[in-house]
């Protein structure tokens, strides 16, 4: 009994070690078999397929299993010491099942079985093919979005049925992934981070682009562009070593690009006070050559006395002593659609170191200048200049004063520190503040230019009405006192100090300032 109980089993681990060397030949065991394998074997392993360890974890995985006859490769023999029941035989085989769906299949067991060494014997190729279980590889992430290929699931054997997938098992649903497109609330797909590298504003055609807020106003481009280089000093030592200029060079360099501003259309600038001497005709020369200097052309003085000013007097006489009597016996021609700016010059005096051209007043008693007229000579210089420094008379009441102020976008009044002057400017504003909301508007863009001759300053005077020409206007400019102003003769610009050029260059830039803002405000 014993002898033949260790030959069965003999035997049987002959079969299971012929088996795993035909597992390992070119060919599959399934459709070659192997001619040299014993039919007995063959019986006892199609007899053992009941007891197989697989077999009882996946009871109806009939899919995987091979044709009735041939063991599986993982299947492992039951020594013939543990019979079989009947009973047993008929729970180790369920009832077929339908098979799972091929679409998702299951990770595929990797199996650990190796070739057996050549020196071992038989018992032991057998035991080591007994102590082999096959490993399950656990599912990876997927790497683009989307469902894997890869079901997300327990092991085999441990699904919500206890059973394989055969025996009614339902694969679980696979885990969303981070990188897996969802719908968006606009009705496109959200993109991964690898994708919004390549499509920053989504998937054309499905994602409505965001709008974004992008101007392309000219004004804005021009100040988003980078500065450009400041340029090296001009004078003193600094020019001589390329360094920066100083503080001083620099505020210069501002005002002169503040008083170069281009205007969108002919502006005009009217110097007013009533009290003589006060410095209405030098102030205007000096604003208008510093206009002049600054624009490079373009400016023209115009003294609008409506009997006789003396700006004849105050300026160079160019080869002409036309003055704006013989301008209005003209003017027929002059405005013709044909009428050049060589033809206007004629009349006018040409101031060389101010760049700026200057038209006198009468110097007889016959010609009185009234409000067409001064109609007339407006639009006309307007065709032809770009600013027109008007200075004016003495008299309030004279229809061609009226009219200049109605005309103005600027005022600036000249004052001087002493009692008489300040107290004629003062009954000035207070007479334009009675004249309308235009008026008061002037008012407040008003510059007052305070220069002094020698020995002309009240310094009393000068601390009591400085807060009140300070509250009233939109800034004080002091020029200060220059010998050659107070010589009375023709005002030549490079004769004048550094300091007092400096003074006109500020008070140019700061009535500029004013007429910007009078253009930007709607009347």
């Amino acid at each position: 009994m014993t002898d033949s109980h260790n030959s069965g089993q003999h035997k049987d681990r002959e079969a299971a070690a012929a088996e795993v060397r035909r597992m390992w030949q070119p060919t599959p065991s399934w459709t070659q078999p192997d001619p040299n394998s014993d039919p007995a074997a063959e019986a006892a392993a199609a007899k053992e397929e009941s007891s197989d360890e697989l077999s009882e974890d996946f009871p109806g995985d009939s899919w995987s299993r091979p044709a009735t006859g041939q063991a599986a490769p993982w299947e492992k023999p039951t020594p013939p010491s543990e019979p079989q029941t009947p009973a047993a035989d008929e729970a180790a085989s369920p009832a077929p099942s339908p098979s799972p769906s091929w679409t998702q299949p299951a990770t595929e067991p990797t199996s650990s079985w190796t070739q057996p060494a050549a020196d071992k014997s038989d018992d032991a190729a057998a035991d080591d093919v007994a102590d082999e279980t096959p490993a399950v590889e656990q599912p990876t992430t997927p790497v683009f979005g989307g469902q894997s290929f890869n079901v997300t699931g327990p092991p085999f054997g441990q699904g919500p049925t206890g059973g394989g997938l055969g025996g009614g098992h339902t694969p679980p649903a696979p885990q969303q992934q981070p990188s897996q497109q969802q719908p968006s609330q606009q009705g496109g797909q959200q993109l991964s981070p690898a994708a919004q590298h390549f499509f920053p504003q989504g998937i054309p055609g499905q994602n409505v682009p965001q709008q974004r807020d992008v101007s392309y106003r000219t004004d804005e481009l021009m100040q988003a562009l980078p500065l450009p280089r400041e340029a090296p000093a001009e004078r003193g030592v600094r020019s001589v070593l390329r360094l920066r200029p100083g503080t001083t060079e620099r505020t210069e360099r501002i005002a002169r690009a503040t008083a170069a501003t281009a205007f969108r259309r002919p502006v005009t600038i009217v110097v007013a006070n009533p009290k003589g001497g006060s410095g209405k005709t030098p102030t205007t020369l000096l604003l208008a050559g510093a206009l002049g200097q600054a624009r490079g052309g373009g400016v023209v003085a115009w003294d609008n006395n409506e009997l006789r000013g003396n700006m004849h007097l105050r300026t160079h006489d160019t080869n002409t002593r036309s003055t704006v009597t013989d301008m209005l016996q003209a003017m027929a021609m002059l405005t013709q659609p044909d009428a050049r700016l060589g033809d206007v010059a004629a009349y006018l005096r040409h101031q060389v170191s101010g760049q700026y051209d200057v038209l006198t007043s009468a110097v007889t008693t016959y010609a009185q200048i009234e409000a067409k007229d001064f109609d007339q000579i407006h639009r006309l210089l307007s065709r032809f200049y770009k600013v027109l420094v008007i200075d004016t008379g003495n008299n309030e009441g004279s229809s061609n004063w009226r009219e200049a102020m109605k005309a103005a976008d600027a005022l600036v009044i000249p004052i001087k520190w002493k009692s008489l002057s300040c107290a004629a400017a003062v009954q000035m504003l207070e007479e334009l503040d009675n004249q309308g909301p235009e008026a008061q508007r002037l008012i407040r863009r008003a510059v007052i230019a305070v220069s002094n001759g020698p020995g002309d300053v009240n310094r009393e005077v000068e601390k009591q009405l400085r807060p009140y020409f300070e509250s009233r206007a939109a800034a004080v400019v002091d020029i200060p006192t220059d010998q050659h102003i107070a010589a009375e003769g023709p005002l030549d610009h490079s004769a004048l100090q550094p300091a007092t050029r400096r003074a006109g260059l500020e008070l140019a830039a700061k009535v500029s300032e004013q007429i910007t803002i009078a253009l930007n405000v709607p009347r």
